[in-house]
């Protein structure tokens, strides 16, 4: 009697996903591109402040079970550092995100997406401006293009608008919350040393307190959320795969394939961006659109040639 072979073990798609760095890092890019996106599509009816802070509460929540056994573990470390952790929560989940939703209700979906494109270089003047870190001429370069891209979107295509400037609050708003995601981003690497999951359950559910009071304001003004189908797709989206899973995406990329590697994906979220607000929002790209996307796009890979040196 002749034995059959073994059938091959089941494909396990979790387990496959999990071992797939670029895979996992172009989802987590989608994933916040889809956000900027939606937040634009829903201006005007999801109320931004009650958006930001129950993104942050459900995603703590979801998080939690998991993170629990390290945060009891890490609890003292995070103790020692609560005034970092504080700033941390604040920069880089409360006033980030605030500000983003905020500026959705102003500015157009392919602004947010290209001007987002410049977040690296925040990052470089954070570091330079609280640790000493000096560029170097590849980077200033980079900087210098990338802040024209910036100025492109901003002002339209428009040099002369220069004289008598006029910015879209939106524009500004979210140019803004680049900028405080930069001091989160700078002072990432000063954060006590945790799991990660320790980390990010911290710091939602600390972001997620800071929002509150703002978002019980923003009730008191009659500006309410809706318990309509939009409403409840948009929080179930916001806070499944632009919070929870683009987080958990995104560190498993780093540990397989390192942070240096992983920071380039960070130039698919306007490439995924653009695409849906094109497709999903009717809106229009325009020259100053292209000419901005080129440029700051040249000035972050000029720029990431060279690392930067301590003064």
């Amino acid at each position: 009697m002749t034995k059959t072979a073994p059938a091959p073990p089941a494909l396990d798609p979790a387990r496959w996903l999990n071992n797939q760095p670029y895979l996992l890092l172009s989802l987590t890019s989608l994933f916040w591109a889809g956000n900027i996106v939606l937040a634009r599509y829903v201006a005007g009816h999801v109320p931004p402040m009650t958006l930001s802070c129950v993104r942050w509460i459900g995603s703590f929540l979801m998080l939690l079970p998991f993170a629990w056994p390290h945060l009891k573990r890490d609890w003292p470390a995070l103790r020692a550092r609560l005034p970092l952790m504080a700033v941390l929560s604040a920069t880089g989940f409360a006033v980030n995100n605030a500000l983003s939703y905020l500026a959705m209700q102003y500015t157009e979906a392919l602004n947010a997406l290209l001007i987002q494109s410049s977040g690296p270089l925040f990052v470089a003047l954070w570091s330079l401006l609280l640790f000493g870190v000096r560029l170097t001429s590849a980077q200033l370069a980079g900087i210098t293009i990338s802040l024209a891209g910036v100025l492109t979107i901003i002002l339209r295509g428009d040099p002369a608008a220069l004289a008598g400037i006029r910015f879209n609050k939106g524009d500004v708003m979210f140019a803004g919350a680049l900028l405080a995601f930069g001091l989160y981003s700078a002072l990432m690497p000063r954060r006590p040393k945790t799991h990660q999951l320790s980390l990010i359950a911290f710091t939602t559910g600390c972001g997620a307190l800071l929002l509150l009071p703002f978002s019980i304001g923003e009730f008191s003004t009659g500006f309410t959320l809706k318990f309509d189908l939009l409403s409840m797709a948009t929080l179930v989206y916001v806070v499944i795969f632009p919070s929870t899973l683009a987080y958990l995406f995104f560190n498993r990329g780093i540990a397989l394939i390192g942070p240096n590697r992983a920071a380039p994906f960070f130039h698919l979220v306007p490439v995924f961006g653009s695409a849906m607000a094109i497709l999903l929002l009717g809106e229009q790209p325009r020259l100053f659109h292209l000419a901005g996307y080129a440029l700051v796009l040249a000035g972050v890979v000029i720029a990431s040639r060279q690392s930067s040196a301590r003064v």
